[in-house]
């Protein structure tokens, strides 16, 4: 038997090459080996269509042997948390191991208290995933027929509902994993070919027998962070997918405010290397060199020559722009270096063992621990609120430039070219956009420091790692709407200024933009423009725009 650890495994694109499958490429196969799971992999798999997990031999060995020794120790008397005693605030009794299937299933059914409205069907399939990927390593001592039966409702689109309200984060994700737990026994509900109906009808109807659960199972399958970590991890490769499309916004924005391109040149930023302010002001540098609208700083020195008197003397124009142009790389260098950490917290949650006990084979030992603790994700989903309303912060400020008359240069007031005065031009998004970055800034109060103890003060410091996901999650939404008001704002300005001025990269994100909102040379309600500028970000739509040529957007 295979006892080393698991060794990265990389997922497999299966072709279906029979008569009729005309070489179509389906989704990849998932190999749960517990060491090389990633966020993009991980949020790829859960959308439709679904990939599929594949269990490995290596994999099933692995999960055998631990639940083997944990047999061997119950055998042997030993005292287990959540195997021969009773668990949370009833830590303190033991319990016969002969009546450890009524214990287990009792824990489902006591910790299943969510409320509120049904998650996402991608995020609970990003749970199911992630706890696949946790049991797949061979230490949390689940038989391999339960193992093999979660992983079959996986493939089978079985759904868990799983209310989003009311996870202390602390023992992990106890009450939303209770949810596809019960499922999995035959109690409580999921979704199922579009219908939403009992756990025991939809195990019937996927062709899954129930699962029977014996010693630590229950804990096995409840005991851990995999809810709030890959909903984060799907939250976390949506971001930076926005990031990406934000930073080609970007250049749009500052190319139609003519911003001046020396703030951008490599040299200055090789003297504070941030490795997220070299790679955006790389992207500013290099996706806008071919544009006619942006200014060169010799442009500016030479004018300012020509008006330079013997006393001093107030000027139109001036050397430098404000922060909220100039300062760019030094305000969205930290989004990106937020994110990498991020995503690198994540994905060592997502390949680790993070229940307990752990029954770990190598050590040939039971290890109480606490690994459950959901801390790094309420820490990183913080981190990754403060990332969006630090894009928020930004682009409002842009916002208010481009609408300005006092600080839009030569366009005009409200970017309302024909009949100004009868009319009011793009006012109105700004209400919206200003409104939601007030909003999301009062959601940024971290949540990784609002312990509050329960469990007769057992569980007296809990994380609330999933309320950290669920409020990041609410800003994302709102961050799409505040962003597409900016990159609406810049088409407009570019109509005004001419689009023939523009970037070839620049040019063709603005030609993806008028494929779904139009230029606006009279009023009309702007809601659907707003949803749809905000959907172009959302979707990834705006991504095709991409220059190829600049890599720093690879990241």
């Amino acid at each position: 038997m295979n006892l080393k650890a698991p060794k990265p495994v990389a997922a497999k694109h299966v072709t279906d090459c029979s008569p009729n499958g005309h070489g179509k490429t389906f989704p990849p196969q998932i190999i749960p080996d517990g060491v090389s799971m990633t966020i993009e992999a991980l949020a790829a798999a859960v959308q439709e269509p679904l990939s599929q997990v594949e269990i490995t031999d290596e994999i099933r060995e692995r999960v055998t042997a631990s639940r083997e020794l944990l047999e061997k120790f119950v055998a042997s008397g030993r005292i287990i948390y959540g195997v021969t005693t009773s668990v949370g605030g009833f830590v303190n009794w033991l319990v016969p191991a002969s009546m450890a299937g009524e214990v287990q299933n009792n824990i489902l059914k006591c910790v299943q208290s969510n409320v509120g409205d049904y998650l996402d069907d991608h995020y609970v399939r990003a749970a199911m995933l992630a706890r696949i990927n946790s049991l797949g390593r061979g230490a949390s001592a689940i038989s391999l027929e339960n193992f093999e039966k979660y992983v079959a409702m996986y493939n089978r689109g079985i759904v868990p509902c799983i209310p989003e309200k009311g996870s202390l984060g602390t023992s992990g994700d106890l009450s939303p994993l209770a949810c596809i737990a019960l499922v999995g026994t035959g109690q409580w509900r999921a979704k199922y070919q579009g219908e939403i109906i009992p756990g025991a009808k939809a195990m019937k109807r996927a062709g899954i027998e129930l699962m029977e659960l014996g010693y630590k199972e229950g804990l096995a399958l409840i005991n851990g962070t995999s809810l709030m970590a890959g909903m984060a991890s799907c939250l976390t490769a949506d971001v930076k997918q926005l990031i990406n499309a934000y930073l080609l916004a970007t250049c749009l924005s500052l190319e139609v405010q003519k911003a001046k391109i020396m703030p951008f040149h490599p040299a200055a930023h090789r003297q504070k290397p941030h490795p997220g302010q070299v790679r955006v002001a790389d992207c500013i540098y290099r996706t806008l060199a071919d544009s006619k609208m942006i200014v060169q700083d010799h442009e500016v020195e030479q004018w300012l020559r020509k008006m330079a008197r013997d006393k001093p003397r107030g000027l139109d124009e001036q050397i430098e722009d404000a922060y909220s142009i100039r300062a760019t790389p030094q305000v969205l260098g930290p989004v990106l270096d937020t994110t990498l950490f991020v995503q690198r917290t994540l994905e060592i949650e997502l390949n680790s063992s993070n229940d307990n006990p752990l029954i770990v084979v190598a050590e040939n030992d039971v290890v109480h621990n606490a690994n459950f603790h959901g801390q790094y994700i309420s820490n990183a989903m913080d981190q990754m609120a403060t990332v969006l309303v630090t894009m928020c912060n930004l682009s409002d400020r842009r916002n208010n430039r481009l609408l300005h008359p006092s600080l839009n240069g030569d366009l005009p007031p409200f970017l309302c070219k024909e009949n100004p005065g009868l009319r009011q031009g793009l006012m109105g998004g700004q209400f919206m956009a200003t409104s939601l970055t007030a909003e999301v800034r009062q959601m940024c109060t971290p949540m990784s420091i609002q312990s509050l103890p329960s469990t007769g003060d057992f569980q007296d410091h809990v994380s609330f790692g999933l309320v950290a996901a669920r409020r990041t999650r609410d800003i994302l939404k709102n961050c799409y709407y505040i962003l597409g008001f900016e990159l609406l704002c810049a088409c407009q300005a570019a109509d005004i200024r001419g689009v023939e001025h523009l970037s070839r990269a620049t040019k063709k994100l603005y030609d993806v933009v008028r494929e779904k909102v139009p230029y606006l040379d009279h009023d009309e309600p702007m809601t659907d423009h707003l949803e749809a500028a905000a959907d172009l970000f959302q979707s990834g739509a705006l991504l095709m725009a991409l220059p190829p040529n600049v890599d720093a957007y690879d990241w």
